[in-house]
């Protein structure tokens, strides 16, 4: 990202000191006064590349195509596109600088791996009253003392220029996701073999943050409410469990309860963080890999790299229900026919595992989607410095909200062959923007009215 030739290496170290740590310095009213004009109000690069493959950004999509349906599997705009070629085991080092260490990883591990490339298309849009609040939130916001949290900050990711890895992936965290959401949806850890049972999932979420109104003060450290009930198979079915989000997780942990439907209890439950294992995952997901990464950034170190172009999953409407889940989750990784790569600009930030704190994960690498700072890809590595999970989200816009987002997520695991994928739909399956949810509706009392059904 800067492009300095360091004459020593004290120099050096001290500036790769300075890049994991909380950054004290906001962000000018000159630097902010590129949001808008030659950035994004999110901040990333209106032009095209140098060679046209990424277009300038025109604003996304804000409106739904012809044929879509509220509440309906969404409409593909971009249908009619071809791809414009397909990377394999065979040609992938011609395309190594565009793939994560992860993708060519997948790419050696799997032959019926492939990424089909598509036209750019640069869809992800939000609607003006976010746009104003992350411009108002660039020269405002900031990181507590200990990165642990973020202040004067308001509804979406407060650090569109970004100065360090932890203001990077506190944009992920903060970014715009609805002000409440529904979604019916399917997760499979298929054996390598391919076998699956799929498990289904409810879920309901108020985002306190992203309120029209909100602020950190109103919001009294919560960031989101979240409730999940397993509703398949029968054997895991009426298993709850409700997360208060907290914001600054280290001056409150994330309050969290569950309830089992063979004892009829809600009880509290402190484990549901970090590196424990995620909801019917099999142990192949950890709880802060849901929607890639979610929780207190506190056991790393985070640094960040600067941004490039890379190929990556986008614009994945195949995955909106259209398919048979049988056609979709196929032996080591997703179908590729059901998938769409494009090449786009990403931010890259590094988390290392700090010296006296134990996570599964010893590194991961993150690669941010500039135009929403969604996670799109992360690579991450065991204790040998192995990479041992690639996770990919594959994004659409919601334009009826509008906002972008993962439809589903994966996480493959190269060392025993299977992988989670959480979110697959079919025709049943919904997303909604316009849950009906308040404050109330996330109590542990509500907990156990939800269980006694």
């Amino acid at each position: 990202m800067r492009n300095l030739i360091l004459a020593t290496g004290t120099l050096a170290a001290a500036i790769a000191l300075l890049s994991a740590q909380p950054s004290a310095a906001k962000v000018t009213a000159q630097e902010a006064a590129a949001l808008n004009a030659t950035l994004t109000p999110l901040g990333a690069v209106k032009a095209a590349n140098a060679d046209g493959s990424i277009p300038a950004w025109e604003g996304g999509i804000t409106t739904a195509p012809a044929g879509y349906q509220k509440g309906k599997a969404h409409v593909d705009p971009f249908a009619a596109d071809k791809p414009l070629y397909e990377i394999t085991a065979a040609n992938m080092a011609q395309y190594q600088a565009l793939l994560s260490p992860g993708q060519q990883a997948m790419l050696k591990r799997y032959p019926t791996y492939k990424l089909k490339v598509y036209p750019t298309r640069r869809s992800a849009a939000f609607s003006k009253d976010i746009y104003d609040a992350a411009i108002a939130d660039a020269t405002t916001a900031e990181l507590t003392p200990d990165g642990n949290g973020v202040k004067n900050a308001t509804r979406t990711s407060p650090f569109p220029i970004p100065k360090s890895g932890l203001e990077a992936i506190w944009n992920h965290l903060l970014r715009y996701r609805g002000e409440t959401t529904e979604r019916s949806v399917k997760q499979v850890t298929p054996t390598p073999d391919g076998a699956f049972s799929p498990v289904q999932f409810t879920e309901k979420v108020l985002f306190a943050y992203n309120q029209k109104g909100a602020t950190i003060q109103s919001i009294n450290n919560r960031l989101a409410y979240f409730l999940q009930e397993v509703t398949a198979p029968a054997r895991l079915a009426g298993t709850i469990i409700l997360v208060h989000e907290t914001l600054d997780q280290a001056a409150e942990p994330r309050n969290a309860w569950t309830y089992n439907p063979g004892q009829r209890r809600v009880r509290r439950a402190p484990n549901i963080a970090y590196d424990n294992p995620g909801t019917a995952s099999d142990g192949q997901r950890t709880n802060d890999q849901l929607d890639m990464f979610n929780g207190a950034p506190d056991r790393y170190t985070w640094e960040l790299k600067g941004r490039q172009e890379m190929i990556i999953p986008y614009n994945t409407y195949k995955l909106e229900g259209g398919l048979p889940v049988n056609e979709v989750v196929k032996p080591g990784h997703l179908n590729p026919e059901a998938l769409r790569y494009e090449k786009h600009r990403v931010w890259v930030a590094e988390a290392k595992l700090k010296a006296g704190t134990s996570h599964v994960y010893a590194k991961r690498t993150f690669y941010f989607d500039e135009d929403s700072w969604q996670a799109v890809v992360v690579d991450n590595y065991d204790s040998r410095g192995e990479i041992w999970r690639v996770s990919e989200a594959y994004g659409i816009q919601y334009y009826e909200q509008p906002l972008f987002w993962d439809n589903v997520h994966a996480h493959y695991d190269l060392q025993n062959g299977r992988y989670l994928a959480f979110g697959i739909k079919d025709k049943d399956d919904y997303v909604r923007f316009d849950a009906p949810l308040n404050v109330g509706d996330f109590s542990p009392d509500s907990l156990r009215r939800e269980g006694v059904r």
